[in-house]
């Protein structure tokens, strides 16, 4: 399946960048967008999980010991039937 998008008003100095680029690369312009578009879609979707983000700001590299992931001691509350002696 085939899209066609046509962007105008693009910055010269931008058109030139991308030019070079692509060059440099061994790329067409296009391939070149779309290999960019695809990068920043990858790293928006990218999820960051909360563990990793406590490490990331609190971690060994950070003079904080956090315990490795795992259960820990939860008990459902019990409550007595009312009905039983």
């Amino acid at each position: 399946m085939s899209s066609v998008i046509t962007v105008r008003d693009i910055d010269p100095g931008d058109k030139s960048w991308l030019k070079r680029e692509a060059r440099h690369q061994g790329v067409s312009m296009e391939e070149l967008v779309r290999r960019l578009i695809h990068e920043r879609r990858e790293k928006s979707e990218a999820h960051t999980r909360p563990s990793e983000a406590f490490r990331l700001y609190f971690g060994p590299d950070h003079g904080v010991e956090l315990p490795l992931s795992g259960r820990h001691g939860y008990r459902p509350v019990v409550f007595p039937d009312e009905n039983q002696p």
